[in-house]
């Protein structure tokens, strides 16, 4: 059974930082295809990074130059590090792999005050 468990949201002026985790379970995420995902009110659903299993990474323009996405294969961990927030950037962020079907994380709210 697949399972991803996102922490690390939470507050912070713009400017700020904050890193988020996706802790999976059931899957390796060194061999699959792991994005982190966020939804804003109102708003679609946006896919923001992805890291794939030959560690191919792709950002939407937005956050180019400010997030990071990396892995920690012994932790079977994704993070995202966002750097220079914005307020745009509050959303709910979901972390998402497919392995045999859509898993999503329950999401961590991410709120970037101006």
């Amino acid at each position: 059974q697949v399972q991803l468990v996102e922490s690390g949201g939470g507050l912070v002026q713009a400017g700020g930082s904050l890193r988020l985790s996706c802790a999976a379970s059931g899957v390796i995420v060194s061999r699959s295809v792991v994005s982190w995902y966020r939804q804003a009110p109102r708003n679609e659903r946006e896919r923001v990074a992805t890291i794939d299993s030959s560690g191919t990474i792709q950002y939407v323009d937005s956050v180019k130059g400010r997030f990071t996405i990396a892995r920690d294969n012994a932790k079977n961990t994704v993070y995202l590090q966002m750097n220079n927030l914005k307020p745009e950037d509050t959303s709910v962020y979901y972390c998402y792999t497919w392995v045999r079907g859509h898993h999503w994380g329950q999401g961590t709210q991410v709120t970037v005050s101006s």
